[in-house]
C-alpha cells in the first residue's frame, strides 16, 4: 500500500532513505571509532554541535528501512545514526553558508514538506476508508465479464486512406502475402515489422470498431472492407481463436486494490478542489 501511495503523491522528499546498503560495513567501521565520536553507540541521544538529532527522525528512517524489507538489527540502527550524523553535519554546513536562505532552495524545501503532508493525507484517507474484500471481488467480476469468452490472435495493416486499404484487400484477394504487405505498407510501428501481428488478446483490448470486426470474423478470415477507427483504416486478419483464461481473483486482487485506492484518492482531490476557492491573479 505504501508504495502505491508514494506514487500518488505529487512528489516525494528528495533523497529517500537508502541507508541499508552497506549497513554492516558502516557499523563495523563505526565500532572502531574513538569515544569522541557522538554516534559510536546505537543507544542514547546523538548530539551534533549542540543540536540533538530527534529520536523521531531515527525512528522514521528505521521504519522506512523495515518497510523495504531490511532486517532490524543493532548494526542497522548504528548505521542509521551514522547516516543521520552525516546529514546533520552537512545540513549545518549548508545553513552556515546561507543556502537555506536561497529562494530556489527554500522553494524546494517547501515542496518537500508539502509532499510529506500530501503523502500523509493519502495514507490517512486510505486507512480511514479501507477497500473491502467484497469491493475487490465485485470489481473483479465486472472486469471478468468485460473480457468476453474468447481471446483472438490478430494481424492488421494500418493506413491513412480508405482507398489504400481497399487496394491492400484487393491484393490479398489475389493471393498477396499479408505479412509482407504489413511490413511494406502499415504505419503501425508496433506491429508492422512482425507482419502486423498483434499477438493474443481479448477483444476488450481494441477500440470498438476494431473489436466488433474481430468478434464477427471467422478463423482465417480477412475483413472484406476497411475498418475505420481514430487511428486510420485497418485491414484485419483473424489468425486464431481460443477460450479466454482470466487470471484468478487472488492473482489480480492487489492490482484491483491499487486501482481502487487511486480512484479513492482522485475522488478526494476532486472533492477538495470543488470546495476550494481557486483564483488566478
Amino acid at each position: 500500500m505504501q508504495r502505491t501511495l508514494r506514487n500518488l503523491a505529487v512528489a516525494l522528499v528528495a533523497g529517500t532513505f537508502a541507508v541499508a546498503a552497506g549497513a554492516q560495513d558502516k557499523a563495523e567501521k563505526a565500532s572502531k571509532k574513538t569515544a569522541a565520536a557522538p554516534a559510536s553507540s546505537a543507544a542514547g541521544k546523538v548530539v551534533v554541535n549542540g543540536v540533538t538529532i530527534p529520536q523521531s527522525r531515527i525512528d522514521a528512517m528505521n521504519r522506512e528501512l523495515s518497510a523495504q524489507g531490511q532486517p532490524d538489527t543493532e548494526e542497522r540502527k548504528l548505521a542509521v545514526k551514522e547516516e543521520l550524523v552525516n546529514r546533520e553535519v552537512l545540513a549545518q554546513a549548508a545553513a552556515r553558508r546561507g543556502l537555506d536562505k536561497n529562494p530556489d532552495i527554500a522553494a524546494q524545501m517547501d515542496m518537500a514538506k508539502q509532499a510529506v503532508l500530501v503523502r500523509a493525507l493519502f495514507e490517512e484517507e486510505v486507512k480511514k476508508n479501507p477497500i473491502t474484500e467484497a469491493q475487490l471481488e465485485q470489481q473483479y467480476e465486472v472486469f471478468k465479464g468485460s473480457m468476453g469468452a474468447n481471446e483472438y490472435k490478430v494481424r492488421h495493416i494500418l493506413v491513412d486512406k480508405e482507398d489504400d486499404a481497399k487496394a491492400i484487400i484487393a491484393e490479398l484477394n489475389k493471393g498477396g502475402d499479408f505479412a509482407k504487405l504489413a511490413k511494406e505498407k502499415s504505419k503501425d510501428p508496433g506491429s508492422k515489422d512482425n507482419g502486423g501481428d498483434l499477438d493474443w488478446g481479448p477483444s476488450a483490448r481494441y477500440v470498438k470498431p476494431f473489436a466488433d470486426a474481430v468478434t464477427g470474423m471467422q478463423k482465417g478470415q480477412t475483413t472484406p472492407v476497411p475498418v475505420k477507427t481514430d487511428f486510420g483504416y485497418h485491414v484485419i486478419r483473424l489468425d486464431d481463436v481460443r477460450p479466454l483464461q482470466v487470471p484468478p481473483f487472488a492473482e489480480l486482487k492487489e492490482q484491483f486494490r491499487q486501482r481502487a485506492q487511486q480512484q479513492q484518492i482522485q475522488k478526494l482531490v476532486a472533492e477538495l478542489r470543488s470546495k476550494a476557492k481557486i483564483e488566478d491573479r
